[in-house]
């Protein structure tokens, strides 16, 4: 049966096979990358990481309260005693999608479970915007591949898995939406349909940088594509009225919102797409007014002087000499974690950021993992495009210069976090799909002696389908399949330990044990949790608004009992809250042993001195984990952790030693040094794995209670 036999009719569309194998391929891709993203449920049915849990209050708030209120809101349990205005600091658009969606399609969900589903439900059905969005750059069969590599995707799906709730999933969704309005406006012939595309392709644009602050990173090859649109298209008139439309919608939703704001519109951002749209008006008219020999010459003329210009001003921008008496700078820039983004050299000079796993530098052993044989498909996709006798027939000409620079910038940016590599895995999956589109229709038209050889087809399929699906496979227990197979991360608190229920049991004690009005102190990690699932004020939180406010819990975690002590009563501070990662390591019940590390404040010590700019080598033996004697018996923190050093010991040579040796690991017991009222702090929990018997990791969360009436003594 022929693609083109039509089945059925209704009204004036004519379903043909080929509609029933587009459907039924994207339903493939989403059921798959729904599935694999799902896999967490079967630890339980938690928001997952971190900021879900901030994302999730404020969606109730709106729930609750409506959207003035919303808007109106300042979050007293953040950021104690400041709080936080919550539209001009958040991803208004993920709060309120959330909200308008759970109110439609809710049903008799909670909530809370509804937003678990989101992410999941959003990211899966991306397929179909990708699947839009590749067609028109390579056809259908580019488009279906695009919906099935989408759907696997080792990086956007890590950002994108049941409870992630966060801004990529619908960040990417609506970027990716914005940018087929608008690409598919480009093309259009029709130039009424193309208006009502390029304004609601602006408008879903903006909702996506209101969704994402990573959708700035759209930005870059949309801005470049201008400049080349000029030297590519010929129907200027269009182009005239078009871009500037499509580039004043985006930039006038997006300066409606509190974030990005004005800031973004006049700012580096802004000026990525107005620049670019200035040249192209400009250059359409010299090169009406030039002679044709000269056309090109001046429009290239204009471009590298605006791009001089453009640099020249930016370095400027950045001398103090130009800088206000505020000391900000006349042209606003993105925040650090954006520019870090574009140099990433720049991580070394932030602590904080650099603290932050997910803004680690991508290694090419990673890079490898997350993208596998995309990337050589990648690589022969964009030969294609260069190569104007396979490309002519299946790629115009200005799409294929689109693809080819957000191919390179999408591999760039992904090259600098691993956060990003989902731009990377967006430009692969779009230059991998173009090649396997022109790679299966050419194969399929070879014929040997006359003949249709099936079997080098059939052997050409098993060959593509065995190298896409071989990392989803391979290595066992390190595949892109197994790769979710993650329980949330408020069941092991971010540590390496298997999940236990530490953390929701702390937070349930801490909601009905403390005062309603008690303050939290704690790492920042904790902030969203403590405030969602305890109802408690924090000092610092997830948000990380106020770096020099985090810089001083730092400082406080490391400093003296006595300082510590006063630092905490000046913050009007109630209790202090750690996270501790140890193991179990015998079963004798006189003389129980420990070993700390693998993912607690334990293991955050070298960060907790860089953050407070301090010695790291005074907290810190050579091995950079283990605590030197005066972290442990100098420092708050050394204080609050309830062990103390019993040896050292080197498994290679079973040798013990009583004091620090290079390769020795230290061996601890318990010994609770906060535990009466004479004491700057009080221990008044400890979470379940800490009594706990059994051998074995344990996941221990501790709440001491900061003895007001303590009197420090004249030295610590």
């Amino acid at each position: 049966m022929n693609s083109q036999t039509s089945l059925f009719q209704v009204s004036s569309f004519n379903f043909k096979l080929k509609h029933f194998v587009i459907i039924g391929v994207l339903v493939l891709a989403f059921s798959t990358s729904f599935l694999i993203r799902s896999q967490p449920a079967q630890y339980g049915n938690e928001l997952n990481e971190f900021d879900p849990f901030f994302n999730f209050r404020a969606t109730e708030y709106i729930v609750e309260n409506g959207f003035f209120e919303y808007f109106e809101w300042n979050d007293d349990k953040s950021w104690y005693p400041h709080g936080r205005d919550v539209s001009a600091t958040s991803q208004i658009m993920l709060h309120s999608t959330a909200a308008i969606t759970y109110q439609i399609f809710g049903g008799n969900s909670s909530l809370y479970d509804f937003t678990i589903l989101f992410p999941a439900v959003i990211g899966s059905l991306t397929v179909v915007i990708i699947f839009a969005l590749v067609r028109l750059f390579g056809g259908t069969a580019a488009g279906l591949f695009a919906s099935l590599l989408f759907a696997v995707s080792l990086p956007i799906i890590i950002r994108g898995s049941l409870g992630w709730f966060k801004s990529e999933p619908l960040g990417i969704f609506y970027g990716l939406l914005g940018l087929y309005l608008f690409l598919s406006a480009i093309k259009s012939e029709n130039k009424k349909v193309a208006a009502l595309k390029i304004i609601f392709g602006g408008m879903v644009m903006a909702f996506g940088m209101a969704s994402w602050g990573g959708n700035q990173f759209f930005i870059i090859p949309i801005g470049l594509f201008i400049l080349a649109l000029p030297f590519v298209r010929k129907d200027h008139k269009f182009l005239l009225w078009s871009i500037p439309l499509f580039v004043g919608v985006f930039l006038l939703i997006s300066g409606s919102f509190e974030r990005p704001g004005l800031n973004f519109v006049f700012g580096l951002g802004g000026l990525s797409l107005i620049i670019p749209t200035m040249f192209l008006v400009i250059s359409i008219f010299v090169q009406k007014i030039s002679r044709d020999e000269t056309k090109i010459r001046n429009s290239l003329f204009l471009l590298i002087s605006i791009i001089i210009i453009g640099s020249f001003l930016i370095v400027l921008n950045d001398a103090q000499e130009f800088r206000s008496d505020d000391n900000t700078k006349p042209l606003p820039l993105p925040s650090f974690r954006y520019l870090n983004a574009i140099n990433p050299f720049m991580t070394t000079i932030d602590p904080l950021t650099d603290s932050v796993a997910e803004h680690a530098t991508t290694t090419v052993a990673l890079s490898f993992l997350f993208h596998s044989v995309w990337m050589i498909f990648a690589g022969i996709g964009i030969w294609f495009l260069f190569s104007k006798k396979i490309s002519q027939t299946f790629v115009k000409n200005d799409m294929k210069i689109f693809v080819l620079i957000f191919g390179i910038i999408g591999v760039y940016i992904g090259s600098t976090f691993i956060r990003l590599e989902v731009f990377a895995s967006i430009s692969l999956i779009i230059l991998s799909s173009i090649a396997l589109s022109i790679l299966t229709k050419n194969i399929f038209k070879i014929k040997f002696l006359g003949k249709k050889n099936y079997l080098f087809k059939i052997s050409y399929v098993i060959v593509i389908v065995f190298l896409f699906t071989l990392p989803l496979v391979v290595p066992e227990e390190n595949n892109w399949i197994d790769a979710m197979d993650n329980p949330p991360v408020i069941f092991t608190g971010a540590s390496v330990n298997p999940p236990t229920n530490d953390w929701l049991d702390t937070l349930e004690w801490m909601k009905l044990n403390t005062p309603e009005n008690a303050v939290i102190a704690s790492w920042w990690d904790y902030g969203y949790w403590i405030q969602t699932l305890a109802e408690r004020t924090t000092f610092i939180d997830n948000s990380t608004l106020i770096d020099s406010r985090i810089k001083h819990m730092a400082k406080i975690l490391m400093g003296t009992p006595n300082d510590s002590w006063n630092m905490l009563k000046e913050m009007n501070a109630d209790y202090v809250l750690v996270f501790l990662s140890a193991q179990k390591i015998n079963d004798n019940l006189e003389d129980k042993l420990y070993v700390l590390g693998g993912g607690g404040d334990e293991s955050k010590v070298v960060w907790f001195a860089r953050i407070a700019e301090l010695p790291v080598e005074k907290y810190l033996n050579s091995d950079g984990l283990t605590g030197t004697n005066y972290f442990n018996e100098q420092t708050l923190l050394g204080k609050m952790i309830p062990f103390t050093t019993a040896l050292y010991y080197d498994s290679n040579t079973q040798e013990n030693s009583a004091i620090y040796k290079p390769g020795f690991v230290e061996i601890v017991s318990k010994n609770i040094e906060y535990d009466s009222d004479s004491d700057p702090l009080k221990l008044v929990y400890a979470s379940p794995s800490f009594m706990n018997e059994k051998v074995g990791p344990m996941n221990i969360v501790l709440i001491y209670e900061i003895n007001k009436n303590y009197i420090p003594s004249n030295f610590d």
